[in-house]
C-alpha cells in the first residue's frame, strides 16, 4: 500500500518518485547490512545563515560614502539591497516612483533593513534613509508632530 502523503510529495515535486511499493518489514539487520550507505557519500558545504557576532559589528575598512537612489520602478530595489549589504547606509527617494510601488519599495526595504540588523527610517514624506548596523544616526525624534499624516502623498 503505497503513502497518500508521499504520492502528494512527489505530485507537487517535493520527493522523487520511487519504484520500490514492496511493504517494508522490519527485521533485525543482518551484521553486513550495518553500514550506512550515506556515511560513504560526500557531504555538501553548509552555509550558516547567521553571520558571525564579531563580524556584524565591524564596520566597513574605508566605509566614506551614503548611496542616494530615485527609484523609478520596483526593479531599482535590487541596486538598494546590494549597497546595503556591503555596509553603505542608502536614501531613497521615494519622489518618482508611483504610491503602490514606493509602498511595495518601502515593505522590501524594511525587510531588508531588518534581516541585516540594520535601521530603516523616514526623513520626509517620500525620502528614507536605510542605516546598517554600524552606522549610528542622531535627530530629533522628540520632535514628531503626531498629528501629521504618515501616507506617501
Amino acid at each position: 500500500m503505497s503513502n497518500p502523503l508521499r504520492k502528494t510529495m512527489v505530485y507537487l515535486g517535493l520527493a522523487d518518485e520511487e519504484y520500490d511499493d514492496a511493504p517494508v518489514t522490519h527485521h533485525a539487520p543482518a551484521a553486513s547490512a550495518q553500514a550506512a550507505p550515506t556515511a560513504s557519500a560526500p557531504r555538501a558545504a553548509v552555509t550558516p545563515l547567521r553571520r558571525p557576532a564579531a563580524s556584524r559589528n565591524a564596520a566597513p575598512a574605508g566605509m566614506n560614502e551614503i548611496l542616494t537612489v530615485h527609484p523609478r520602478h520596483y526593479r531599482d530595489a535590487q541596486a538598494i539591497a546590494e549597497s546595503f549589504r556591503e555596509g553603505v547606509p542608502v536614501i531613497i527617494n521615494l519622489s518618482q516612483m508611483t504610491e503602490p510601488e514606493a509602498r511595495r519599495l518601502i515593505d522590501f526595504a524594511s525587510g531588508l533593513s531588518q534581516g541585516l540588523y540594520g535601521r530603516i527610517e523616514r526623513v520626509t514624506s517620500k525620502v528614507f534613509l536605510l542605516s546598517p548596523e554600524h552606522v549610528a544616526t542622531t535627530g530629533e525624534a522628540d520632535e514628531v508632530d503626531p498629528e501629521v499624516d504618515a501616507a506617501f502623498a
